[in-house]
């Protein structure tokens, strides 16, 4: 790991329990009955630490279960530049967090009857009928050839990453093909055949095509129409708000000396609705989403999901093939990823975690997470019955100081929960 700078932090973690509970009451879109009356300075004291130590130029954290917020913080600051200190309602960049959505929006078509996820990918994208996977390559030439795949391409293996379809940041391989050719990641061919191996990649971004093809409307409109306002969720959107950009976490890239170089907000803050990636969120929101999956496909008043549904979710989807490290192809945007590699399972959307019995601190087998390429985490503990959210917005993906943040606050929640 490397050498970490230290400075005083000119914002810290709510300093009393009295403004903790405070900050949690006025966020009813994650609760709407009152949190436990107990702090946690423990808790704290990660953040807090980790703020100082420059694992992360600031960070937020929260802790819930199905009913309430047991545990909201931040840490250090959201502009560094601007010294402006992080606020426990800063909206982060989610990026690949986005996937877990695009996940349950098909889940909702299945049980409206409008698809099914055991159907061929090429009914509702023709442009994928005459699919093809990588025969054989050459990596000192960049030379392959491609061949038909005996499996047809399928939904569920869209929804569990065992497509074939990768990302040039994390293979190699298609990084060299891609370059060969030219031609954009979704022309490129299959990395394996489909339902062979796990390889994380574009799939999402399928299944958002998929979402708007079957439901006849764009992907924004469907998640906010759909899953943001039946959840309540205020602060998460394509395209932030006017009223919102100064709650806009800066971005910050790990340099050299071990510090961050920070990259200003611009005037404008949005992205394309894709399924894989792109939406603006809060750790509140995040966790309210959360808390409908623990409660399996309820929120208060509000059905998005038949708990059926939610358990194929999350639970193994993949047979006996495990979760692979993801190598990088650009260490300025990604370290090698995900932990759990070679122990871990895959549902639809979510990685499956395998039994680890190095730390009993940390998530219990059968929780579920992603994370996004910004640093932001989750994960979901179905024993301890609990949900946790860290997000930070430093890259790259898999930061040593945001790994070691990450894992620290884990092992804390552990303990408390």
């Amino acid at each position: 790991m490397c050498t970490l700078e230290l400075m005083r932090p000119h914002a810290i973690l709510w300093p009393s329990v009295a403004l903790l509970l405070a900050a949690i009451v006025s966020l009813p879109a994650v609760s709407r009955s009152s949190p436990q009356q107990s702090s946690f300075p423990a808790l704290d004291t990660v953040l807090m630490t980790g703020a100082q130590q420059r694992l992360a130029p600031g960070v937020v954290a929260i802790v819930v279960n199905p009913e309430r917020v047991l545990y909201l913080g931040a840490a250090g600051q959201m502009n560094v530049k601007g010294r402006k200190a992080m606020r426990t309602d800063t909206i982060f960049r989610i990026a690949s967090m986005t996937k877990p959505f695009t996940a349950v929006a098909i889940m909702m078509l299945q049980e409206n009857g409008k698809l099914s996820v055991e159907d061929p990918v090429a009914k509702y994208l023709p442009a994928f009928a005459h699919v093809t996977v990588i025969d054989t390559y050459d990596e000192n030439t960049g030379a392959f050839t491609t061949r038909k795949p005996s499996q047809e391409l399928l939904i569920r293996h869209l929804l569990s990453n065992t497509s074939g379809f990768g990302y040039a940041f994390s293979s190699p391989m298609l990084k060299a093909i891609r370059d060969k050719t030219g031609k954009a990641t979704e022309q490129l061919p299959l990395l394996h055949e489909p339902g062979t191996l796990w390889t994380y990649g574009m799939s999402a971004k399928l299944l958002g095509q998929i979402v708007e093809k079957v439901s006849g409307v764009g992907l924004d409109q469907f998640f906010s129409t759909r899953i943001f306002q039946p959840l309540g969720l205020k602060d998460t959107f394509y395209l932030v708000p006017a009223a919102k950009l100064s709650r806009v976490a800066t971005t910050n890239h790990r340099n050299a000396q071990g510090g961050f170089t920070e990259t200003p907000n611009p005037s404008r803050l949005g992205s394309r609705a894709v399924g894989d990636g792109g939406l603006f969120s809060t750790a509140a929101d995040y966790a309210t989403f959360l808390q409908m999956l623990l409660n399996e496909g309820q929120s208060h008043d509000t059905t998005l999901l038949q708990p059926e549904s939610v358990r194929l979710m999350i639970t193994n989807q993949i047979g006996d093939v495990f979760v692979r490290t993801q190598q990088t192809t650009d260490p300025l945007q990604s370290k090698p990823f995900p932990f759990g590699a070679g122990r871990d399972k895959f549902g639809f959307g979510f990685q499956i975690a395998g039994v680890n019995d190095e730390n009993p601190d940390l998530r219990s087998p059968g929780s579920y997470s992603w994370a996004g390429s910004d640093n932001t985490h989750f994960w979901v503990d179905p024993t301890r019955r609990i949900a946790a959210v860290v997000m930070m917005q430093t890259t790259p993906f898999y930061d040593d100081g945001a790994m070691k943040l990450l894992e620290e606050f884990e092992q804390a929640v552990g303990k408390a929960f």
